[in-house]
């Protein structure tokens, strides 16, 4: 398994930064309110517990995450959708947009005309996702041999240190499992969830279509509906 792409460290940094002035917020509560649809109670539910764990990573206000969850129970509240979006990007580059919305009429424009003043476009369903592996990935604070090896005999399917952290892969239906193994094991898990991982990442070396690249993925991302975006590019350049 390669490493995480520019994009994947840009967005974990960009997600504190958000964090810090409140602008992820919407994005988790729509994130929590899903998730809350497998039942209400973290302790049964690992998604919903997950959903939280990057709440409060994040200082969202516990009265948020409640309302979030109480979403679920009120019938006057608009209804949320998960709908993934493909695309392409500057220099070819495979686009995955996950989204969570109670409009799909306001969400598909948005997507779009940010794709599109950004040098992209809307791709076919289907056309970019067999590029990417739908997986666990598992963030840990920890560093050296020793720890990769716990990661591993905790049942990931692998498992890379860079950056200063364990980044573990597993199966869709085998994260909560390995998560919770992982944390039993003593050690500490910083994110988790699923995410699309390129199979065959396009190396992005010219400096300007890396930079036309990162303004695209950054546009994208701050859209209030779009809750995790995903990319097959290997931004080598510097940006």
């Amino acid at each position: 398994m390669s490493g995480h792409s520019k994009w994947e460290t840009t967005k974990r940094q960009k997600a504190v930064v958000d964090a810090k002035r409140g602008a992820v917020f919407t994005k988790l509560g729509n994130m929590i309110a899903i998730a809350a649809r497998g039942g209400t109670d973290p302790d049964m539910n690992p998604a919903l517990a997950m959903a939280i764990d990057k709440a409060k990573h994040a200082n969202m206000p516990a009265a948020n995450i409640q309302r979030a969850i109480d979403r679920v129970a009120d019938k006057n509240a608009a209804a949320l959708e998960e709908i993934v979006y493909e695309a392409y990007g500057p220099g070819g580059i495979g686009i995955i947009i996950e989204t969570a919305t109670d409009n799909r009429n306001r969400t598909f424009p948005e997507v779009k005309t940010t794709l599109t003043k950004n040098g992209g476009s809307i791709a076919d369903q289907g056309s970019v996702a067999f590029q990417f592996d739908h997986k666990g990935v598992i963030h840990i604070d920890a560093t050296g041999d020793d720890n990769l090896m716990t990661v591993l005999d905790a049942g990931a399917d692998d498992a890379i240190d860079e950056d200063g952290e364990i980044v573990a892969y597993t199966d869709m239906k085998n994260l909560h499992k390995v998560r919770q193994a992982i944390i039993d094991a003593g050690l500490k898990v910083t994110d988790a969830g699923l995410e699309y991982v390129a199979k065959n990442p396009v190396e992005i070396s010219d400096n300007e279509t890396a930079a036309k690249a990162m303004k695209l993925l950054n546009a994208l991302d701050d859209l209030d509906d779009v809750t995790s975006v995903h990319t097959n590019a290997d931004i080598t350049a510097e940006v």
